[in-house]
């Protein structure tokens, strides 16, 4: 009866991390990942690996950059086995993020949507031209070609706005202190 206890605490606190982890999860693997098939398939490749090693995870430490630790060691071994562009990243890009995120995990507010509302006031707050771009490609998920061809636009164009709209969206999280600047 004692193993079964033990066998219940351990699904209760992986649920609980689990819960309050996946959002930012799914961020850091979109981040990287271009693929939502292959993004899904390293989300259940990584919670099944967390599940395996949570008896090895030291509870005095944040759960975060444990859990991005692990995902980025799966991105990277795909990234060795699938050989292509679909993930466009290395060691240090996956390190930038992790403490980008566990900056932002750090921000006021319980849930991750409320600690990246200002991600949404930032997007507002673009020019229509950038906002509309921006939607189309990160959130429609809408090549570049497509987004210049809906919106009668070259696509030169299009990928200059893109850069401004990121430039700018990183400009504003940088001033609401949701990203950190870059030391070398």
């Amino acid at each position: 009866m004692l193993h079964k206890n033990k066998d219940n605490e351990a699904i209760a606190v992986f649920e609980i991390l689990v819960r309050e982890n996946q959002d930012m999860l799914m961020t850091y693997l979109r981040a990287v990942v271009r693929d939502k098939s292959i993004y899904d398939d390293l989300f259940q490749e990584t919670m099944l690996v967390v599940w395996q090693k949570l008896a090895d995870y030291d509870r005095s430490r944040p759960f975060g950059p444990w859990l991005r630790g692990i995902a980025g060691k799966i991105v990277l071994a795909h990234l060795r086995k699938a050989k292509n562009d679909a993930l466009l990243v290395n060691a240090e890009t996956l390190e930038y993020l992790s403490g980008q995120l566990h900056h932002i995990s750090e921000n006021s507010g319980d849930t991750w949507d409320e600690k990246t509302e200002v991600l949404t006031f930032c997007i507002k707050a673009l020019p229509d031209n950038h906002r509309q771009a921006v939607k189309l490609r990160y959130f429609q998920q809408m090549p570049v070609s497509n987004i210049a061809e809906t919106t009668k636009t070259s696509t030169e164009a299009i990928k200059k706005r893109l850069q401004r709209a990121r430039s700018q969206l990183l400009d504003c999280l940088r001033r609401k202190n949701v990203v950190m600047e870059i030391t070398s």
